[in-house]
């Protein structure tokens, strides 16, 4: 790729969400009276887990360490453990079927580079939900791919529909990414969704990246898995699958930047490859409080009934719609996404996000976030329910 081609590409990407967001707001003032709720960005802000601090200074030494660039052995099993525990994987190869991530920030973005061919005859596509997590689009498009955009609308209970899409495009497509439980839509996909994607996936030879972040946030049903669902069919080694994890949202840990990648051996040892010259190895003793955290689920079941109990303050008190399937995300219809984000911050000193920030225009101009905004329920029940009391009172 030339300097010019990538510059290109880094153009077409336009402002990341929360600085448009930072742009809108800056002619505004929020109302001085109150004080502020950030329900924009998916920032956990709970607690920190009991052990935190404790493996963290009995492990401090590790500092002055390079840290392996595919993780320790420690942190790669208990990540590979914690898979078959919570999915009921028969068999996972922490050395081959295992890598760790300086979050899934960095995995999701990254491993379009490791996917995508760019001087293919014919210009890839990298398919993803719209609206979606902005990494994906970004990692399309920096990867010299086309962003195939899968609409998610109410009419559809927000899935990302398959069968719309013509044969040509799928012969075409490098992979496809999923996000369940969805950010922003709370959308959950099901083992008829997964195991249509693999019978696609084999038809047409293209991967498939899961992002499951949100894998340990639902309201009632726990979330399947690719890799759960990969087994099921009979497909053990994971073909064409990979997915993503973090402790991000799972343990409220999102400054400690760490997640993994798990799946096909193949495509793993091809990441690990690449991530060896980017060399983003997560430090020592983070890996050690990290090892920990996915071996622990007291923590992670406090925090579930959190968000459980914060989403219902909200939906109790808002008065409509439903309490989405899974994530602490609240998609909620608005006239106007922008306006209304405005008001909110103007007239009660809330935060929210557009949803056409999340969303990308269609071939048609359209953009599947707009009439949208994301409230992201992070600070607890008490706020949670605030939230809601403050909303019902914007006028735009």
């Amino acid at each position: 790729m030339t300097g010019k081609s990538a510059q290109v590409r880094l153009e077409k990407l336009g402002a990341y969400p929360f600085e448009r967001l930072k742009k809108l707001f800056s002619a505004f003032t929020p109302n001085p009276a109150l004080d502020h709720i950030d329900a924009g960005a998916g920032e956990p802000r709970l607690p920190l887990p009991e052990f935190v601090q404790d493996t963290l200074l009995a492990n401090i030494s590790g500092f002055s360490k390079y840290p392996a660039t595919r993780g320790n052995a420690t942190l790669l099993q208990a990540i590979a453990d914690w898979l078959k525990r919570r999915y009921g994987l028969l068999n996972i190869d922490p050395s081959t079927q295992v890598l760790t991530a300086n979050g899934t920030r960095e995995a999701l973005f990254t491993i379009a580079h490791a996917l995508v061919n760019p001087d293919a005859d014919t210009k890839p596509y990298v398919m993803m939900p719209n609206p979606m997590y902005q990494i994906y689009y970004g990692a399309a498009v920096t990867a010299g791919a086309e962003p195939y955009l899968l609409p998610c609308v109410a009419a559809h209970d927000f899935a990302p529909v398959l069968d719309d899409v013509s044969a040509e495009t799928w012969e075409n497509t490098a992979f496809v990414y999923v996000c369940s439980p969805s950010n922003p839509t709370g959308w959950i996909a099901g083992r008829d969704y997964y195991a249509r994607l693999l019978e696609l996936a084999d038809q047409y030879d293209f991967y498939i990246v899961a992002d499951e972040c949100y894998s340990e946030i639902y309201w009632q049903d726990k979330p399947l898995g690719l890799l759960e669902v990969a087994q099921s069919l009979g497909r053990n080694d994971f073909n064409r699958c990979l997915v993503m994890n973090s402790l991000s949202k799972r343990s409220a840990l999102p400054g400690l930047r760490s997640g993994f990648i798990a799946g096909d051996a193949s495509l793993i040892a091809r990441f690990a490859k690449l991530r060896s010259y980017t060399g983003p190895g997560t430090p020592m003793p983070l890996q050690h409080v990290a090892a920990k955290a996915w071996s622990d689920e007291v923590h992670v079941q406090s925090h579930l009934q959190v968000y459980r109990s914060s989403l219902k303050a909200f939906f109790d008190i808002w008065g409509r719609g439903s309490i989405p399937s899974g994530s602490f995300f609240v998609w909620l219809p608005v006239e106007n996404d922008e306006a209304f984000a405005i008001a909110s911050y103007e007239q009660q000193a809330i935060t929210l996000l557009p949803g056409s920030y999340l969303g990308a225009e269609d071939n048609d101009g359209s953009n599947a976030g707009s009439g949208f905004v994301r409230l992201a329920l992070v600070d607890g029940v008490e706020k949670a329910a605030e939230l809601a009391v403050r909303l019902k009172k914007v006028r735009v």
